[in-house]
């Protein structure tokens, strides 16, 4: 069944993520804020930085079980087959995270690798032990999260994140009162009761829209068969994975440019900035996905409010970077001393449209994996590294430029890499419309 849509439909289905996104991008800054007025804060708080590393590049797979959810749960068979998965999934993910605590493995990448003191070491395996059932809950409430975002129910997706954010909080201060759990520990703990309970209440939410989807018309099947869902998912599953590594090898490249230990100082405050407005732009996809299920007649009114958004979050940033409104962010918020917050200015300007631009990868990304088409996807965000670590090396190597200007360069650029690459992927998918029954070869029920 299709239905029109509106920017008015579009906006109700959006902002219960945005303020979803919001209220996640508080829990780091919030336990990172505990864990330092804890005892041995700074060597918990790297072993905590550290440990949530691991855990966030082991939970990569199953982050983009959301969208896939989003665009499957409406059919009985789509939405069964793609929870057998997600469980299999998550049970892939906690058993590498398990892997990783195995002696044999967990002492050589740390201690030698990663060049961590014995001590350090022990309080990022204690941490990690804590954090092992996160990745698994993160992937199943995922997974639910898309059954009520694809029945158009986000505001319950809202309501479990509340749940997550109340009893890490409560977790973390009942911890820190009367627990005897170092820093790092406590931190993880924290995180992981948080995520469970947000995933057992998400459950519990998606009840109605778990009915809805069992009783979905079969006939609109998307992934006939399990070989088909894993050809879709595979490329989503890389995609986050190769993100994620860009985020320390951009430190690496810090620590060798000039002005190392400044940009290294600037780099966490400019991108806490650009993320709160980032984070608006990163729930758009799966509004985009949903929307277009209801018929391919909104493309249009998606593309619209696309637009909106994209000029609302660029130029809500761009009035921070380009007035007075810079110097109150960073040397009266953040505290940064005079000398920091210049070097700060420059590359929050350069940065001043990143959100803007991933608004547009959000709607770009929709379109195709609406279309089961996902690879570009993957393709797109290994293009975006590799013009991030191209970038990188030139203005590190032959340029005057303090390190954290270089990285908003290399960040531009390769952001910009990727949306034409996706650009062109759209543009060809729109010319053979593979949304239609007639697409071309390798189409599955219409959908490549």
């Amino acid at each position: 069944m299709t239905q029109q849509a509106t920017l008015k439909t579009i906006y109700r289905l959006w902002w219960p993520l945005a303020l979803t996104w919001l209220m996640m991008a508080i829990e780091g800054p919030f336990l990172a804020a505990i864990i330092a007025r804890m005892g041995d804060s700074t060597t918990n708080l790297a072993a905590y930085g550290i440990a949530y590393a691991f855990g966030l590049i082991t939970e990569a797979p199953v982050i983009m079980l959301l969208s896939a959810s989003t665009l499957l749960a409406r059919s009985r068979s789509d939405y069964l087959r793609l929870r057998i998965f997600a469980i299999g999934l998550c049970a892939l993910v906690t058993f590498l995270l398990l892997l990783l605590l195995v002696p044999a493995i967990f002492v050589p990448l740390t201690t030698t690798f990663l060049g961590l003191s014995a001590d350090v070491a022990r309080h990022v395996y204690q941490a990690l032990l804590l954090l092992l059932p996160w990745p698994a809950a993160i992937g199943m409430r995922r997974f639910y999260q898309g059954v009520l975002i694809a029945h158009h129910q986000p505001g319950l997706v809202a309501v479990g994140t509340m749940v997550r954010l109340l009893v890490m909080s409560t977790t973390a201060f009942t911890l820190w009162e009367f627990g005897h759990l170092p820093g790092a520990s406590m931190g993880a703990c924290a995180l992981s009761a948080g995520v469970v309970a947000e995933a057992l209440a998400t459950r519990w939410l998606a009840s109605r829209a778990i009915e809805l989807s069992l009783s979905g018309d079969d006939e609109d099947v998307v992934m006939p068969s399990y070989a088909a869902l894993s050809r879709f998912y595979l490329p989503l599953a890389m995609t986050p994975l190769i993100g994620l590594s860009t985020h320390p090898v951009v430190t690496f490249f810090l620590g060798h440019s000039y002005k190392p230990l400044e940009s290294l100082a600037v780099m966490p405050v400019l991108y806490a900035l650009t993320f709160l407005f980032r984070a608006l732009g990163l729930s758009f996809p799966e509004v985009a996905i949903a929307t277009l299920k209801d018929g391919k007649q909104n493309r249009d009114v998606i593309r619209k409010f696309a637009l909106y958004l994209a000029l609302a979050l660029g130029g809500g940033l761009s009035l921070i970077a380009f007035t007075p409104l810079n110097i109150f962010w960073f040397a009266t918020l953040s505290g940064l001393p005079a000398e920091l917050v210049q070097l700060a200015i420059t590359p929050l300007q350069i940065l001043a449209f990143f959100p803007a631009l991933t608004v547009a990868i959000g709607y770009q990304r929709a379109i195709l994996i609406d279309a089961g088409i996902t690879l570009p996807v993957t393709l797109a965000t290994a293009l975006e590294a590799f013009g991030i670590f191209s970038i990188l090396t030139l203005l590190v190597l032959y340029s005057a430029l303090p390190g954290v200007t270089s990285a908003a360069f290399a960040y531009l650029f390769g952001r910009l890499l990727a949306l034409f690459y996706l650009y062109r992927s759209c543009s060809g998918l729109q010319r053979c419309d593979p949304l239609l029954s007639k697409g071309p070869p390798g189409v599955i029920n219409g959908k490549s």
